[in-house]
């Protein structure tokens, strides 16, 4: 098996995280040769707030303490930072939470252009408002009220969505369609069937 990069996308609540968890653990059981790198950039923030001190730190934490948007640049340098620190050219790449704007789009595209993936996989999970709506009200996190559940879905709409399209018309990007609102097995098993 080649190595291959993978970006996952959906909104808010559409089980991308454990769908991309899953997909890992499918890579290392069928390619026990290949190391998986996962980026999640909600994580690498929050890392970055937890392990880290100094100016940059402390008005990352300021913003998002107050629900704001952070410039392009932390999360860019973020998952940049990793590729260039640990990928090898050997390793499987699982990427989730890259890429939300749609000018990110073309540097991610350029990143994985750089490192030889000749062919990139969006897993767009698709699911409706309400249900993803559920499920964010089902794992009861304290940033989980409705006025702030509408803010993401509406930025994902307004910003993602058309992340995504800027993939639609390169020949080298496969854009795979999976129907999220299923058992977790389910869609994972549709997203194996539709990659490999």
């Amino acid at each position: 098996m080649q190595n291959h990069a993978f970006i996952f996308y959906g909104i808010s609540g559409s089980g991308k995280g454990t769908q991309a968890k899953l997909l890992i653990e499918y890579l290392q059981k069928n390619d026990p040769s290949r190391e998986v790198i996962y980026i999640e950039t909600g994580a690498r923030i929050r890392s970055f707030i937890a392990d880290t001190s100094g100016h940059t730190r402390d008005m990352v934490k300021n913003i998002l303490d107050k629900g704001g948007l952070l410039p392009e640049f932390i999360p860019i340098w973020l998952w940049s930072n990793l590729l260039v620190t640990k990928f090898t050219g050997k390793e499987h790449l699982v990427l989730d939470g890259v890429s939300r704007w749609p000018h990110e789009s073309p540097i991610v595209d350029a990143a994985l252009k750089f490192y030889g993936f000749e062919e990139l996989n969006v897993i767009l999970i698709n699911v409706s408002r309400e249900w993803a709506r559920s499920r964010l009200k089902e794992r009861k996190r304290y940033d989980d009220d409705e006025a702030e559940i509408n803010r993401r879905f509406d930025w994902y709409e307004k910003n993602t969505k058309p992340a995504v399209d800027y993939f639609r018309d390169k020949p080298s990007v496969s854009i795979i369609e999976i129907n999220g609102e299923q058992e977790i097995e389910a869609v994972h098993r549709e997203i194996i069937r539709k990659v490999f």
